[in-house]
C-alpha cells in the first residue's frame, strides 16, 4: 500500500477543490440534452430488452453458431439489464421523476438482478459510496472471500455470482419490513420464474435440467469481469479510517481507478463502472453517457490541481491481483497516512 501523492495539504481546501470541480461539471450537464443525460442509456436499455426475443428464438435452432449467438445476445442483455440498468436505477439517474425511478429499480434489481432493491441502494449508495474505500464499510470488503486461493477466486468463484445473488437476497429479507419481504420475494420469483418459463415455452427446451443450465450460462456469461472490475477498481488502492478519513474529492482521488474502455463491457456494464468510475464516484447522479461526457473535464482538473486520477489496464490489473492476491484478498489493508487531509 503506497502512500498518498499529489495531493495538497491542509482540510479546508478540499471542500472548496470539490465546489469548483462540480461548478464546472454542471455547466457540461446544464449544455446537454436529454439525449446526452439520460436518453442514450435509456436507448441502451431499451435495445437489451428488445433483442431478448431473437435470442429466445436462436435457440430454438439446432445450429451450433445460432444456438451460441443467443446465448451470447440473452448473457450480454441479461448483464445490461442486470448491472447497467440497476445501477443506473440505484442512483436515481434514469429520470427525474422519483416514481418512475423507484419503478425502475424494483424492474432492474429485483425482476431482473433477482436481489433486494432496498439492500442494494442501503449496500452502494449509502455504504460504498459514503465510505469508499473506508477500512469496515465502503472498502469492496464484502468481495474479499480470504478462505479461497487466488486462482479459485478469480477464474472458478465468479460462476457461483448468479446463484449466490438470490440467495444472498433471501437471507436478508428476514431484517425487512414483511411487507417489503413479501414484494420483494415476489418480484425476484417473478423474474426467474419468466427466464425459465420463456426457455421451455419459446426456445423448446425439453426438460427442465437443461433450461436451468441454459439459465446458469447465460446468467454467468459476463460474471468474470464482473467480479474482477469490482475489486480492480478500489482495492489494492489507499484505505482510511472512518475517523481519519480525507475529504471527499481526496477520497475519490484517491481510492477509485479507471479502467481503459472495452467495448463490451462499456455496453454491458456501463462507462460509470469501467472507464468513468473515478467521475460516478465524485458524481454519482451522471448517467454513464453523461460520465464520459464529463470525463475530460474531471481528469484535467484534477490534474492541474496536482491531485491523483488513477487508471490502469485490465491485465495489468488482473496480473496485480494474481501476483499480490495475499496482500489484497486476505490479509486486512494497512490504513494510508493522509497527513493534513483529515
Amino acid at each position: 500500500m503506497e502512500p498518498a501523492q499529489g495531493a495538497p495539504p491542509g482540510s479546508g481546501g478540499g471542500e472548496a477543490l470539490l465546489g469548483e470541480l462540480e461548478a464546472l461539471v454542471r455547466d457540461v450537464e446544464r449544455a446537454s440534452s436529454w439525449w446526452e443525460r439520460r436518453g442514450v442509456d435509456c436507448a441502451i436499455l431499451g435495445l437489451s430488452l428488445l433483442a431478448l426475443p431473437a435470442g429466445f428464438l436462436c435457440l430454438r435452432s439446432e445450429n451450433v453458431l445460432v444456438l451460441g449467438l443467443g446465448i451470447t445476445i440473452l448473457g450480454v442483455s441479461h448483464y445490461t439489464l442486470t448491472v447497467k440498468g440497476s445501477h443506473l436505477a440505484t442512483h436515481g439517474a434514469l429520470t427525474e421523476s422519483k416514481g418512475w425511478s423507484k419503478i425502475w429499480e424494483l424492474f432492474f434489481v429485483e425482476v431482473c438482478l433477482a436481489f433486494s432493491a432496498e439492500y442494494a441502494k442501503y449496500g452502494h449508495v449509502k455504504i460504498h459510496h459514503g465510505y469508499t474505500n473506508v477500512l469496515g464499510l465502503g472498502d469492496s470488503s464484502t468481495w474479499r472471500l480470504p478462505c479461497l486461493n487466488r486462482f479459485v477466486y478469480m477464474f472458478l468463484s465468479p460462476l457461483l455470482i448468479p446463484i449466490i445473488t438470490p440467495l444472498v437476497a433471501v437471507e436478508r429479507l428476514r431484517k425487512v419490513e414483511l411487507r417489503l419481504a413479501v414484494r420483494t420475494l415476489g418480484l425476484i420469483s417473478l423474474g426467474l420464474y419468466a427466464h425459465y418459463w420463456l426457455l421451455l415455452n419459446v426456445s423448446g427446451f425439453r426438460s427442465p435440467g437443461s433450461a436451468l443450465l441454459c439459465m446458469f450460462i447465460t446468467r454467468s456469461l459476463l460474471a468474470h469481469p464482473y467480479l474482477h472490475v469490482n475489486i480492480f477498481q478500489h482495492i489494492g488502492l489507499p484505505m482510511f479510517s472512518r475517523d481519519k478519513k480525507p475529504r471527499r474529492i481526496h477520497m475519490m482521488s484517491l481510492g477509485v481507478l479507471n479502467l481503459p474502455r472495452l467495448p463490451v463491457l462499456d455496453w454491458a456494464f456501463g462507462h460509470s463502472l469501467i472507464s468513468c468510475h473515478v467521475e460516478h464516484h465524485l458524481f454519482p447522479w451522471l448517467s454513464d453517457n453523461m460520465c464520459l461526457k464529463v470525463k475530460p473535464v474531471v481528469s484535467q482538473f484534477l490534474h492541474e490541481k496536482k491531485l491523483r486520477y488513477n487508471e490502469d489496464s485490465y491485465l495489468a490489473r488482473f496480473r496485480l491481483f494474481l501476483s499480490h492476491y495475499e496482500e489484497l484478498m486476505v490479509q486486512t489493508p494497512p490504513i494510508t497516512e493522509l497527513v493534513g487531509l483529515q
